[in-house]
């Protein structure tokens, strides 16, 4: 699927180095591990790693995890993927806060959060200074690698003060030792994400769901804070939970992982029909207009297989005319026009 040739950018964008970090280089795209965990259905191990296959073919260089995903199944899978290659031609996160306790008189039921594996553990939060230390210490264990990359705090919406007075101070220290590379915090909104920005802390942020084509509440204070403060922005969550992840949007499309509102689902569509009008699809518009802004560094995808793989690395090569955004400003479907690079 090739976008209209002319001017634009293309969606996958440059290699981003982390300003405040220059040991660490992400991929232009990075590969989302949570569809690893069985987030909304199981696949399997032979499936996952032929999609981290078709991932380091296609140049994916970035990868993505999170203890909370499939309570450990996704960092198993990606370290079992990863172990063979060169360590240092890769980059990978994972994220503390959330540590899993063993919880065997449930390993019958499913896990209440999403992913398809049995509920045989449970999640605490801890965003203390030992809770962090053991997260990552089990994180190791789990998937066989010698370190990870980038380490970030996993949503402490409601956790402000602990992540900052335990978690985070954790982190700087195991910065300092050379034992992490980068430092950060990932979540679903963009507010407390520039508060820890603006702590001079930080060298890079995931925002999922907060910057999209959709809606780009992070370009209001996330992103103006990581350009003064020098902080990458990951952008995950780039089709909003699979509302703009097709060129027309279904009836039983997700957003932020629920169905849809009527509301939503109706200014997507709008939105396709502009993107057809222009030669390019909606997903390829949505990985575009996320590139085009400075501050990020590398966008996140969940991948499940070999085929949404090669379908992404099709839509992140399309060229998008700039003709398409003034076109969406002008019908009152986007609010923020995107910064060239």
């Amino acid at each position: 699927m090739s976008g209209q040739p002319g001017s634009g950018q293309p969606a996958g964008g440059a290699v981003g180095e982390l300003p405040r970090s220059p040991l660490v280089r992400l991929s232009a795209l990075g590969f989302g591990a949570a569809q690893g965990g069985n987030l909304y259905r199981a696949s399997t191990d032979e499936e996952f790693a032929a999609a981290v296959d078709a991932a380091w073919d296609g140049g994916i260089r970035y990868f993505d995890t999170a203890p909370h995903y499939g309570l450990g199944l996704s960092e198993r899978r990606l370290g079992a993927a990863l172990r063979s290659r060169p360590r240092d031609e890769y980059v990978v996160s994972t994220k503390v806060g959330r540590l899993l306790v063993p919880s065997p008189e449930d390993a019958h039921r499913r896990d209440p959060e999403g992913f398809d594996v049995p509920a045989s553990h449970r999640r605490v939060w801890d965003f203390s200074r030992d809770g962090v230390l053991r997260s990552l210490e089990a994180s190791l264990e789990r998937t066989g690698l010698d370190r990870f990359d980038v380490v970030y705090l996993h949503d402490p919406d409601e956790h402000w003060t602990e992540a900052v007075t335990g978690a985070l101070p954790a982190l700087v220290e195991l910065r300092e030792q050379g034992v992490v590379r980068a430092i950060g915090a990932g979540m679903n909104q963009s507010a407390m994400l520039a508060r820890f920005v603006a702590g001079g802390d930080v060298d890079v942020v995931m925002c999922a769901g907060r910057y999209t084509l959709l809606e780009q509440g992070a370009a209001g204070d996330l992103l103006p804070a990581a350009t003064d403060a020098g902080v990458g922005v990951v952008v995950a969550g780039v089709y909003n939970s699979g509302l703009l992840s097709r060129d027309r949007p279904p009836a039983d499309a997700y957003y932020d992982y629920r169905p849809a509102p009527p509301e939503l689902l109706d200014r997507a569509r709008r939105i396709a029909a502009v993107c057809e009008e222009h030669g390019v699809t909606l997903p390829q518009a949505a990985l575009a207009f996320v590139r085009r802004h400075p501050a990020v560094v590398s966008t996140v995808v969940g991948l499940r297989d070999r085929s949404q793989v090669a379908e992404t690395l099709r839509r992140s090569t399309a060229v998008v005319p700039d003709e398409l955004w003034d076109a969406l400003a002008a019908a009152g479907l986007l609010e923020t026009p995107p910064s060239a690079d």
